[in-house]
């Protein structure tokens, strides 16, 4: 047998370093492939059982292949970033801001969001049931065992955000439901958006949400915080700034306050059919659309200046202001002289 004549597999001929880096490259796969197999596609679906609503409702998962998907994210799940969640881990808090929620007893209450369970349970001992809707898998795998069949309490594993509450009302055979949530910051807007787009559904709300976005729910005409946002919530609710709760009642704790806004779904304007209203706040997103332009230089991209002149006049404005300088009902004046004289 000829010995090679080489020190190091560098000073081997081209054919021995392919059948080395071959050899190196099956025993690699060997070790770690049939693992990392196993753990992509694993043998059967995962335990355990989450309640479900009717398709209609929500849109949970994607299809096919929904075993494979829910033990690869509940495997990997401490790796993956917890969605901004801030959970509410002080009890006095808890107690403090279940005093403070409109609650009846015959409600049906949805809570948004509930994490661990800090408040489902409260929420269940004043109300009559208690669905609680949780997008975190593990989480709400956690949930369905604290809560079981016969509790009073129904987890969904859904996005609020596609979540209709009106066909759950309707399965439950009521006509409007109570809402509760410890919103996640990034998407406060979003959700806010939801609710008011099904607020007929919704009796009353009670939201834990960062302070700076409280304040500009109930911001005053004239201030920073005014705009759009604002406006829409009072045209759609009536918004109060309740409890304040300050970061050590959460864990983690976030680097900003929070507060307890609670909503009575009441319309502003009770003259104005469903429509109308919506014709309304797209109108009112017009005129925020550049806060430091004037209403005539914001509205005249859609209307005529002649025509945003005229209106203005008519409601006694004048022509230079800005949407932030004109209260609710000023913009609502507005409104309707634009309208006015678009069907005259």
């Amino acid at each position: 047998m000829v010995r090679p004549n080489f020190a190091t597999l560098e000073d081997a001929p081209g054919k021995v370093k392919v059948l080395a880096f071959w050899c190196l490259g099956i025993l690699a796969f060997w070790h770690f492939g049939f693992s990392i197999l196993d753990f992509a596609w694993p043998r059967g679906p995962p335990s355990g059982a989450l309640s479900t609503a009717p398709r209609s409702c929500y849109d949970a998962t994607r299809k096919g292949g929904e075993p494979k998907i829910q033990n690869l994210q509940s495997k990997i799940h401490r790796h993956l970033p917890k969605l901004g969640q801030h959970f509410l881990h002080d009890q006095g808090y808890r107690a403090r801001i279940l005093e403070a929620l409109p609650l009846h007893p015959g409600d049906l209450v949805f809570e948004i969001g509930p994490g661990r369970g800090a408040m489902t349970t409260l929420l269940a001992g004043r109300a009559r049931k208690v669905i609680a809707v949780e997008i975190d898998r593990a989480l709400a795998q956690r949930l369905q065992e604290d809560f079981p069949q016969g509790s009073h309490v129904e987890i969904i594993l859904a996005d609020v955000l596609r979540v209709d509450f009106a066909a759950l009302c309707r399965g439950e055979g009521v006509a409007q439901g109570f809402i509760f949530g410890n919103l996640p910051y990034y998407i406060t807007s979003p959700i806010l958006h939801h609710l008011f787009a099904q607020r007929d559904s919704i009796r009353a709300m009670g939201l834990l949400m960062q302070r700076e976005v409280a304040e500009r729910l109930t911001a005053a005409p004239g201030t920073r915080d005014y705009g759009y946002l604002t406006i829409a919530t009072q045209v759609c609710s009536q918004p109060q700034i309740t409890l304040a709760v300050p970061p050590g009642a959460f864990s983690p704790a976030p680097k900003v306050q929070s507060a307890l806004v609670t909503f009575r779904m009441k319309a502003k304007f009770d003259r104005w059919p469903r429509t109308t209203c919506d014709e309304f706040l797209d109108f009112v997103k017009r005129c925020f659309a550049q806060k430091r332009k004037n209403l005539l230089n914001n509205l005249s991209s859609v209307y005529s200046r002649r025509r945003i002149t005229q209106a203005l006049e008519e409601a006694g404005k004048p022509a230079n202001l800005r949407a932030e300088q004109l209260s609710t009902e000023e913009l609502a004046g507005v409104f309707e002289h634009l309208t006015r004289s678009r069907e005259n």
